[in-house]
């Protein structure tokens, strides 16, 4: 096991990716404390992962509260003995779909930057005290291919996506002579119910059907192939890991060929 006795925290951690990042941390040996607004779903989660033998916490916080963050944290280090070896930031918001950016609303904007910066942004800064402390960590960011391109009609989004990047590559040099690597795993279009979300959106405002729009975003992959939340989650136990030991501030691109 790759992270046998590692501390991860990951935010975002029951749905979709995060869902399938957490399974697959725990399988990897990793001592994990799952957090996200909606406290069922991961507590849920953390108990099914008790039951086969894994260890896991779960704790209901908003990441864009700094209070709330630095709680987070601390349970971590008290359930943990003190250590905090990995922090997977997946918490995020996609926000206007098919919109204009004249057509989006302040609030709309405002709440996608908050969610996908600022809440990338607190756990970092609240963990690296004590990745500093140990000369060492991994801090693996959540981005999207809408931040390697200009994406018409997704402001809101691509602007967030875009910021992860600057924000992975500064805190990547900052933390680097601590022996802390910072890497941001790329996502393209992910079979997860919000993709299903986004292909019903798009078709109501292109008047297509849902499937039409599916295969559309099919076609433009070089592989004919939609990603799955396995093929993040198996990124991100490579970028948490000892095998990418000498990456940092990199871009991880998973998306089947889209950006190619």
């Amino acid at each position: 096991m790759q992270l046998e006795g590692q501390v991860a925290i990951i935010t975002g951690a029951a749905k979709g990716m995060g869902g399938a990042i957490t399974r697959a941390l725990a399988t990897e040996g990793a001592n994990l404390f799952l957090a996200a607004r909606q406290i069922e779903p991961i507590e849920t989660l953390a108990n099914q992962l008790r039951e086969v033998g894994h260890s896991a916490q779960a704790l209901s916080i908003d990441v864009t509260d700094e209070t709330q963050v630095k709680s987070l944290v601390q349970a971590t280090l008290d359930v943990y003995g003190g250590r905090i070896d990995i922090l997977v930031n997946v918490a995020g918001i996609t926000g206007p779909i098919e919109t204009p950016v004249w057509e989006i609303e302040y609030d709309d904007y405002m709440a996608v930057i908050t969610a996908n910066i600022l809440g990338t942004f607190l756990p970092i800064k609240h963990v690296m005290p004590t990745m500093i402390k140990q000369r060492g960590g991994r801090i693996v960011n959540i981005g999207g291919t809408s931040g390697l391109r200009g994406y018409r009609y997704r402001t809101a989004y691509s602007s967030s996506k875009w910021a992860i990047r600057g924000l992975t590559r500064t805190i990547a040099i900052e933390a680097g002579p601590y022996g802390i690597a910072v890497n941001n795993v790329v996502p393209g279009i992910v079979e997860t119910p919000r993709m299903k979300r986004l292909c019903e959106e798009k078709a109501r405002k292109r008047g297509w059907t849902p499937d039409e729009v599916y295969d559309e975003y099919v076609e433009e992959t070089s592989l004919r192939s939609i990603t799955t939340p396995e093929d993040i989650a198996n990124a991100v136990v490579f970028a948490a890991s000892e095998r990418s030991r000498n990456m940092t501030g990199q871009d991880i691109i998973v998306d089947g060929g889209w950006m190619i």
